[in-house]
């Protein structure tokens, strides 16, 4: 039923391509992948940053600092020239998504993808090579063009290629791999730090694998339906949506419902930056702007970034900071493929309810614990910094279970097609430059607040919980083309969005 209405409650939802082909499971799966060069470079970062070895050669001055007993524990590595190791990249992440954003409607979500993993797999290699601070930092801005390329291509091509019905475990998929890459990038700085020397150029050399992975699959894989017929291969991307869905599969109304799509975009031939900011698509702008301000303010980036470095501040020695990374990682992967499971079988509101609650816990009672125990010049005692670990592992697959699975499902799933380049893109680019702003001030914000900045992030949580429930329209087994729907009868987001399915201009 090209251009149709589509009734959204139960049995009145389009069912079409709701089957589990292996085509499209491959598909989705070799495209997820890119997730691994995102989680390899937090871990590796974070790990790499803590090895004696790393610090000798760049931060020598650093070294020294740390190993002075009177030093406060919380400011032990405020540094920022370290801080700009790792931060960089997100800032030349943040360029990417914005370059991505704007060329992926002329060449294809599949081309993006392949020129993010080829910049990632250069930068790994520069990385590794690296003699001097400045050849360092080039390699992580190579590092972050790719990232951005990637991130801002990857979700966009998972929402389009996969089945409403299955939609949400497929791209929670690319968060899956970004905590395997997390997992195994601590599993190397776990093996590595026992290498003198040359230890830390193995990390960063490695991340080259996980960047040929995203380009291989990328090269292997179709374009999605609706970025070939954006470009007028209307033959190709039907030739594209009958190998995902399956032989014999009748794709002709879920195939007419994407060219109503794009001949709805195409009658709106304004910029789809200019056009997400015009009122009837505000919701799209908010969720656009709020997901990544919100995954910021949970406090797990920086908890990602910088677990071995937080652990030593702790009292943990250098083997067990590492350790306690790993442990992280084996957390987030849980947490992450019970979202994948749960999403789309109980919505996504009550995970941000879950997820939201327990992590308000894990904060409060770090900061109690901190607040108590870790002071000016002394460690803190065995067994509350076990306790710490507890909690830090409780949070991380907390944030998993909601916000780290559902930053990449709602945004990836919600944006009309002609704004969802745009949508996705100021997305990834503004995450990308809070990981930045974030990743160059946490540690001078840690040892200004010490215990405090658990109570910071704490409050945040109670905030972003409660825009997620009444804010974000549950998705579930709604199909992308009839997302907007979902808006028109939202309570609050219905006095813009209006229910105007592919031809009547809402004012």
């Amino acid at each position: 039923m090209a251009g149709g209405v589509f009734l959204l409650n139960g049995a009145g939802a389009p069912d079409y391509g709701g089957a589990l082909t292996v085509p499209v499971v491959v598909t989705c799966l070799m495209a997820a992948s890119g997730g691994l060069i995102f989680g390899y470079d937090i871990g590796i970062s974070g790990g790499v940053s803590e090895m004696e070895s790393f610090l000798k050669k760049f931060f020598p001055g650093l070294l020294k600092t740390t190993r002075r007993a009177s030093k406060d524990v919380y400011c032990m590595y405020n540094d920022q020239a370290l801080t700009a190791f790792t931060s960089s990249l997100y800032a030349f992440g943040m360029v990417g998504t914005l370059v991505a954003s704007r060329v992926t409607r002329r060449v294809g979500r599949k081309a993006i993808m392949v020129i993010g993993g080829s910049m990632f797999l250069v930068g790994s290699l520069v990385n590794a090579a690296a003699a001097n601070l400045a050849m360092l930092i080039v390699g992580r801005m190579l590092l972050g063009l790719g990232l951005g390329f990637s991130g801002q291509a990857t979700p966009v091509y998972l929402a389009e290629m996969s089945p409403p019905r299955w939609r949400g475990g497929f791209i929670s998929a690319f968060p899956l791999f970004i905590s395997v890459g997390y997992l195994v990038a601590n599993l190397i700085n776990y093996g590595t730090s026992r290498i003198p020397e040359w230890g830390w150029r193995l990390s960063l050399g490695l991340a080259a694998v996980p960047a040929a992975v995203m380009v291989l699959g990328a090269v292997l894989i179709t374009d999605t339906p609706s970025s070939l017929v954006l470009r007028g291969k209307h033959d190709h991307a039907r030739a594209a949506l009958q190998r995902v869905r399956g032989k014999g599969v009748d794709v002709d109304a879920e195939f007419s419902d994407i060219l109503a799509a794009v001949e709805h975009d195409r009658r709106n031939q304004e910029g789809a930056f200019r056009r997400i900011l015009r009122r009837e698509y505000r919701p799209y702008l908010v969720m656009a702007v709020a997901f990544p301000v919100f995954l910021n303010l949970t406090g797990v980036t920086v908890s990602a970034f910088f677990s071995p470095i937080l652990f030593r501040t702790i009292g943990f020695g250098s083997d067990a900071a590492l350790m306690g990374a790993i442990i992280l990682g084996l957390m987030n992967i849980g947490g992450i493929i019970a979202s994948g499971v749960a999403m789309d079988r109980y919505g996504r509101k009550l995970l941000f309810a879950i997820g939201g609650a327990l992590m308000f816990t894990c904060q409060v009672a770090m900061a109690s614990i901190a607040g108590t125990h870790l002071g000016h010049g002394s460690k803190m005692p065995k067994g509350y910094a076990v306790a710490v670990l507890v909690l830090t592992c409780v949070f991380s697959a907390s944030f998993s279970w909601s916000w780290g699975a559902l930053y990449w499902t709602i945004p990836g799933e919600i944006y009309p097609v002609e704004v969802r380049s745009a949508g996705q893109g100021t997305a990834v680019a503004l995450n990308l430059g809070l990981n930045f702003v974030q990743a160059q001030c946490f540690l001078a914000m840690l040892c200004s607040l010490k215990y405090g900045v658990f109570l910071f992030y704490a409050f945040w949580l109670v905030v972003m919980t409660a825009f997620a429930m009444a804010l974000v329209p549950e998705t579930k087994g709604v199909p992308l083309d009839s997302m907007g729907h979902v808006f028109a009868r939202h309570w609050y987001w219905g006095r813009f969005v209006k229910d105007h399915k592919f031809g009547n201009e809402s004012t």
